[in-house]
């Protein structure tokens, strides 16, 4: 193997796993030290430059970031399913404990005389008008609701997320001097082409929610409703009750979303109801958890044959049980079971199967390419259309995701826009800016506590039940304390505080190897990766992650250290009698839309001080807990 190339950003960037996991590379060790710390507000902010909506995704998200956490992989002794940090818990702890943050937001920059346009109202334009009106961009922002939020606002219940939430944090951004253009809905393309605007952002959702035409649909229409329609009735107040007795059909969000509100408006018995397994539900573990924590039952391998009802008045559904079935490639069929069709009496019913573009007011002719399955056809890299001054972004370009998608695609086409209008390629994308700093103080003495909490995932209280079940609008999850939320910063590893090796220095001792408390430490003869993994003090057999390899020392011999299962403890540093081991914080922050993302430019402090971006300071001899390098 060659020898590993540290100055390249991307490898530490995957060793650093939950940052590397989240779309929008938020620094996640970083702004949970500062919380820790109690910097409630630089945590905030640091949040705030890369996924923008800190109080909403600290609610809400769907924490791709966790399955990722070195935490959830590398324990020990602490439960048959060890568990990743609490990250987005944590992320709401600095939301919901920071001071006033309002001074420390960017100012809309001095015009440049370009016109953005940006459909919808949701996290994906919203993002685009973030990065773009400090530059001095005219961002106008249409949307057909009263209020900004888009989906966040219409399809999120109140008792997963207040509204206050969402007033504070699309308040920071339309205060940008961004110009809001409530209750008008963009009806045709075309006629927006020849307002003048210099560039065009969709960003207006999947705004329909798919329909299931089955025998008794059209009768029993009364009861039988639509998802997302639903819950943004009920968020704009328009339902406030249901029947007695409710089926939810679909595994996704949008359903635990719906059975759960169906609970706090009147349904007692509620059930979900999916033609999959339970595994492989689209939900996330934890809403499936919540939704069946308040008493509602999963149903699975059960799939819809007809609506029952009586006269045009719904009495219930028929459904066919199914197995599932895999050939030999692994592919999974669903196979009736024989078993006579099972009948669920209900009164209402919610249809919550999936979502896709409706895209009615783009003409066909307008220039705007389309695929076969009505997605525009876009550059993956740039989300540009095929017409060059529109992007696309959020769940309008490649389907339903998630906020934090929705917001990483903002940033993307943010970058592409002003790009763009500056004549520059859309396709090239900027540098991160990085940062490998030291922690030593001494000799053999780090800003960094080696000592790794052995502490379990800490729950976040929730409200009492007969409470949280008797109002929509009673938020369920009570967030973490501080006492708590410093104990669960004190399970976070550090993996952004990097073990970096200096050949030269090496005496090979073996000091390292014999202290290391994964044995991820080996020196041995070089030789191609696939046998090198299997003759390591420990085999590392996890091929995604990456192997940090030395050059040529002294014997012949190369230092090989296996990143899957590394604590970042600092032992091998602390122990090392010649300073060849050293911790280096690394700090990567991606670059906004601005001249620092262009060829022709590089910013300037004070320009990258009014995108809002925030690095905290070395705090010389301050330690985190029980575990932590120094803010």
């Amino acid at each position: 193997m060659q020898r590993t190339d540290i100055a390249n950003p991307a490898y530490f960037h995957k060793v650093v796993d939950c940052q590397y996991a989240c779309p929008a590379h938020t620094p996640v060790p970083e702004y949970i030290r500062l919380i820790a710390h109690g910097r409630y507000s630089d945590a905030y902010m640091i949040n705030w430059v890369s996924n923008v909506f800190p109080g909403i995704l600290g609610r809400t998200c769907d924490r791709p970031c966790e399955p990722a956490c070195r935490r959830g992989r590398v324990e020990e002794n602490n439960g048959a399913d060890p568990e990743p940090v609490a990250i987005c818990r944590l992320k709401r702890v600095a939301a919901d404990m920071k001071s006033d943050v309002g001074a420390r937001m960017p100012k809309a920059g001095a015009s440049n005389g370009r016109r953005i346009a940006c459909i919808g109202a949701g996290p994906a334009s919203l993002t685009v008008a973030r990065d773009l009106a400090p530059l001095g961009y005219e961002v106008t922002v249409y949307d057909g609701e009263a209020k900004a939020g888009g989906f966040i606002r219409t399809q999120i219940p109140r008792f997963r997320l207040p509204e206050s939430v969402i007033d504070e944090e699309t308040g920071y951004i339309l205060d940008l001097g961004v110009k809001f253009k409530s209750g008008e809905r963009i009806e045709s393309m075309k006629a927006l082409m020849q307002q003048g605007y210099d560039a065009i952002f969709v960003g207006c959702g999947a705004p329909r929610g798919r329909n299931l035409e089955l025998p008794g649909r059209q009768e029993a229409a009364a009861n039988i409703h639509i998802g997302i329609d639903w819950l943004a009735s009920v968020s704009f107040g328009h339902v406030t009750s249901i029947g007695k007795r409710v089926i939810v059909l679909g595994g996704g969000n949008t359903a635990m979303d719906c059975c759960r509100s169906s609970r706090r408006l009147g349904g007692t018995d509620v059930k979900v109801i999916v033609r999959s397994g339970f595994d492989e539900m689209k939900a996330s573990p934890w809403e499936k958890e919540d939704a069946m924590h308040e008493g509602i039952p999963i149903i699975n391998f059960h799939v819809p044959k007809a609506f029952v009802h009586e006269g045009g008045k719904l009495t219930g559904m028929t459904f066919e049980i199914v197995k599932a079935v895999y050939d030999a490639r692994g592919k999974r069929s669903l196979v009736p079971t024989g078993e006579p069709e099972a009948f669920f009496a209900c009164d209402d019913v919610l249809v919550a199967v999936g979502q896709e573009n409706a895209f009615p007011w783009i003409e066909r002719d307008s220039g705007i390419a389309f695929d076969e399955h009505g997605l525009p056809v876009l550059d993956k890299t740039s989300l540009q259309a095929s017409v060059p001054n529109v992007f696309f972004g959020g769940d309008s370009a490649f389907g339903p995701k998630n906020i934090i998608t929705a917001v990483a695609h903002g940033h993307d086409a943010a970058v592409s826009i002003d790009r763009f209008l500056n004549g520059e390629d859309v396709r090239v994308r900027p540098d991160p800016m990085v940062n490998l700093v030291s922690q030593k103080m001494g000799i053999h003495e780090w800003s960094y506590d080696n000592d790794t909490a052995n502490d379990s995932r800490y729950k976040v209280p929730w409200a009492k039940a007969e409470k949280a079940l008797a109002s929509i609008k009673v938020e369920v999850e009570l967030g973490f304390d501080v006492a708590t939320a410093v104990k669960e910063a004190g399970r976070c590893l550090n993996c952004d505080v990097e073990t970096v090796f200096a050949e030269p220095l090496c005496i090979e001792c073996d000091a390292c190897v014999d202290i290391c408390p994964m044995d991820c430490i080996t020196f041995t003869e070089n030789g191609e990766e696939a046998e090198l993994r299997t003759r390591l003090k420990a085999p590392a057999l996890n091929l995604a992650q990456d192997l940090y390899v030395s050059g040529g020392l002294k014997t012949g011999r190369v230092m090989v250290k296996d990143e899957d299962v590394c604590l970042h403890c600092g032992l091998c540093a602390e122990r090392c009698p010649t300073g060849a081991w050293d911790m280096q914080k690394f700090l990567l922050k991606m670059t906004p839309a601005g001249p620092a993302a262009r060829d022709s430019g590089r910013a300037e402090p004070a320009l990258r001080q009014a995108q809002g971006e925030r690095v905290s300071g070395q705090v010389q001899g301050e330690r985190v807990g029980v575990r932590g390098a120094a803010a």
